[in-house]
């Protein structure tokens, strides 16, 4: 699961446990501490419910994959890519291959950081191939 998905996941769980402490103190004062435990039962079992929808999410689901897959190339400073840069008729201006940070941007332009210097190309086509493995 990604950093996000972890930090919501544990604010879920916390607060069903919360629920579910609230509800057995309410059931153990009134003298029925067997409807108490099932409720703290059901807390828990709620909670496994929620990580098994967020696991399944993020294994199953195109989207929630690519979620881990752009959170590890953000982790690890990029992806294996290799990149081409295309003019407007279709030449290529250059090829890049290796760990790249390709920055995703609205700017017309494609910014990325390769072998320690920052390349920024305005007004082309940009061809990325990433190694995002298995």
């Amino acid at each position: 699961m990604t950093i996000s998905s972890w930090i919501g996941f544990i604010f879920l769980a916390l607060c069903v446990i919360g629920l579910g402490i609230f509800v057995f103190c309410l059931f153990v004062d009134d003298n029925k501490p067997v409807v108490g435990a099932i409720c703290l039962v059901v807390s828990f079992a709620l909670i496994a419910g929620i990580y098994g929808a967020f696991r399944w999410y993020h294994t199953s689901t195109a989207s929630g994959i690519r979620a881990l897959t752009d959170q590890k190339a953000e982790l690890s400073n990029g992806l294996n890519r290799h990149i081409t840069i295309y003019t407007a008729d279709g030449n290529v201006i250059a090829e890049y291959e290796g760990k790249i940070d390709l920055e995703d941007n609205q700017g017309g332009y494609v910014l990325f950081d390769y072998e320690g210097k920052r390349y920024t190309y305005y007004n082309c086509f940009v061809e990325s191939i990433a190694e995002i493995g298995g």
